[in-house]
C-alpha cells in the first residue's frame, strides 16, 4: 500500500510539473509572437514572467488535483504558487523604490552644478540626459528630448515627475519649474536641500525595510512549516484527511484557505512602505500639474 501511494505521489507529482512546462511553453510562443508583432520587447519580458508563473500554477493545480482528489485543492495549489512568490521572495519593488529616490538626489546635484557654471535649465537637462542615474535615465533622456523638441517645459516636468512616480520627484520637479520662469535666483540652494531631504528619506526608507524584514521571516517561517505539515500528512497519514473528502469537508478547507489568504494579506500590508502622498497630481492637465 505504501508503495502504491509514493508512486501515485511521484506520478502526479511529475504529472503535474510537466503539464506546466508545457503550458508554459505554449503560452510563452503565443506571447513572443503577440510581443513581436506589437514591437515591445520590454512589454514581452513581462509577459513571459506572467506565463512562467501561470504555467506553474496550472501545474501545481493537476498536482494538487492528482494527489488528494479534492476540487479546492486545485485552487489552492494554484494560488499558492501564483502569489507565494512574490510575497516570500525579495521586496524587489521596496529596492527599486529607494533606488529611484537616491537617483533623483544624484540627478538634482547634477543640474545644479551644471546650472551653476552657466549652462542654462535646458542645456543643463540635456546634459545630464547621458550621464543621469541608472533608475531614472530613461525618464532623465524622455524630459530632455521634450524639451529639445519645444514642448512646454512644465508639461514635460510634470510628465517627468508622473515616470519616475516618488514625491521627491515632484518637489524636484516643481523647484525646475519654477525656474523657468524668473524665480530661479536661488535654484542651486534649494536644489542641495531637495538633494539632502531625498537622501534623509531613501535612509529612512531602508531602516525601516530593515526592521520590517523580520515580518517577512516571520511569513515564510509559518508557511514554510505549515506546508511541510500538510506535505507530511498527504504522504505518511492521508488517513487523517480523509474527512476533507466530504463536501461539508471541502466547505472547511475553503473557510481555511480564506482565513490563510487574508492573513497573507495582512501580513503583506505591514511589510510594505508608503512614500506618503504625491505633490502633483499625474491625472491634472501637464500644463497646470506643476505648480510655479
Amino acid at each position: 500500500m505504501g508503495h502504491v501511494t509514493t508512486t501515485v505521489i511521484v506520478t502526479g507529482v511529475v504529472g503535474g510539473l510537466a503539464v506546466g512546462a508545457g503550458a508554459w511553453m505554449v503560452l510563452l510562443a503565443v506571447g513572443a509572437r503577440a510581443a513581436s508583432a506589437r514591437g515591445g520587447v520590454r512589454r514581452l519580458v513581462g509577459s513571459r514572467n506572467r506565463l512562467v508563473r501561470l504555467g506553474a500554477a496550472g501545474g501545481a493545480g493537476l498536482a494538487g488535483w492528482i494527489l488528494t482528489g479534492w476540487p479546492v485543492a486545485v485552487a489552492l495549489f494554484a494560488v499558492g504558487v501564483w502569489w507565494l512568490p512574490a510575497l516570500l521572495g525579495p521586496d524587489r519593488a521596496h529596492t527599486a523604490r529607494v533606488a529611484r529616490i537616491e537617483a533623483v538626489a544624484s540627478w538634482s546635484e547634477q543640474v545644479r552644478d551644471l546650472m551653476a557654471g552657466a549652462s542654462g535649465l535646458q542645456q543643463a537637462i540635456t546634459a545630464t540626459a547621458p550621464i543621469a542615474p541608472a533608475p531614472i535615465r530613461e525618464p532623465v533622456g524622455r524630459l530632455a528630448d521634450d524639451l529639445r523638441t519645444g514642448r512646454d517645459p512644465h508639461g514635460a516636468l510634470a510628465a517627468f515627475a508622473h515616470a519616475v512616480d516618488t514625491p521627491t520627484a515632484d518637489l524636484v520637479a516643481a523647484a525646475l519649474s519654477s525656474a523657468v520662469g524668473s524665480h530661479a535666483a536661488d535654484l542651486g540652494a534649494l536644489l542641495s536641500r531637495l538633494a539632502e531631504a531625498t537622501r534623509e528619506q531613501a535612509g529612512m526608507l531602508v531602516r525601516v525595510a530593515a526592521g520590517r524584514a523580520r515580518v517577512r521571516t516571520a511569513m515564510r517561517i509559518i508557511i514554510a512549516v505549515t506546508m511541510a505539515l500538510a506535505a507530511g500528512l498527504v504522504v505518511f497519514n492521508p488517513v487523517y484527511l480523509e474527512p476533507y473528502d466530504s463536501a461539508f469537508g471541502q466547505l472547511v478547507l475553503v473557510l481555511i484557505g480564506g482565513l490563510w489568504a487574508l492573513a497573507l494579506v495582512w501580513l503583506a500590508r505591514l511589510a510594505r512602505s508608503d512614500l506618503g502622498p504625491r505633490v502633483l497630481d499625474p491625472h491634472a492637465n501637464e500644463k497646470g500639474a506643476v505648480a510655479s
